[in-house]
């Protein structure tokens, strides 16, 4: 571990231990990597507005693995839609090294750093995907093959949803990683919920470790099959929510 970290590194043992992680030297060590390359890479593409060691840590690695507050990961397969430079991906898969993980972005570049990341940190069950949601959803593939889907991805969770759950498998799960009051929004999700074969089991409301930030995580829980159409061709999901 690099003595320059430490004071960070201290606030990263603070966050885990609120979550209830434990994590061994080399995983500890894969997440400065990660750190490292992040900041490597953001100096020629846009990758992320938050550099500062402790603010990734706390906003990007530990929102990450804030999951655990409504899921317990095992070995399961994972599909983070629109995980940009890696997040909530990278951090889970990490954290909890049984999980095997798809990574799926549309932008080409931020595939290419992803992979360069899975690669200098020996990561296995790991793959990357360059596509869209809209398509991949049709793929038999990945239809319906997921027993979780992730998304950090910026967007109405009635578009999220519309989006990410044709991926998940009946009885499996979407969560949606957001910020403070979401009450409006839940509100206006119910129907996309109904549509999609899929109900709201739990909302985790809660302050980032070592910051003012406030934090929403939902678990939305598949229980039927997504009707066919869903999702829609490319870019309704977004302009005419369900």
């Amino acid at each position: 571990m690099n003595c320059n970290h430490y004071s960070e590194m201290n606030i990263f043992e603070e966050g885990l231990n609120n979550l209830g992680i434990t994590l061994t030297d080399r995983q500890k060590q894969q997440f400065i990597d990660y750190y490292e390359l992040l900041i490597e890479w953001n100096n020629v593409m846009n990758l992320t507005a938050i550099t500062d060691l402790k603010e990734v840590i706390v906003k990007h690695f530990i929102d990450s693995l804030s999951l655990v507050k409504v899921y317990e990961p095992l070995s399961q397969k994972v599909l983070d839609m629109g995980t940009g430079a890696g997040f909530p991906g990278i951090p889970l898969k990490i954290a909890f090294p049984e999980l095997d993980m798809i990574l799926v972005d549309s932008l080409k570049k931020r595939i290419t750093f992803l992979n360069e990341v899975i690669n200098k940190l020996s990561l296995k069950n790991i793959i990357t995907i360059h596509g869209r949601a809209e398509d991949l959803g049709h793929d038999i593939l990945y239809r319906e093959k997921f027993d979780l889907c992730v998304s950090r991805a910026v967007a109405k969770l009635s578009s999220l949803s519309e989006y990410c759950l044709p991926f998940v498998k009946r009885n499996g799960y979407f969560i949606s990683y957001k910020s403070d009051k979401i009450e409006e929004e839940l509100l206006q999700s119910k129907r996309a919920f109904e549509i999609l074969g899929a109900e709201v089991e739990s909302v985790a409301e809660f302050e980032l470790p070592g910051s003012d930030m406030r934090r929403t995580m939902i678990l939305i829980h598949k229980n039927k099959v997504t009707p066919h159409k869903y999702p829609r061709s490319a870019g309704k999901p977004t302009k005419e929510p369900l």
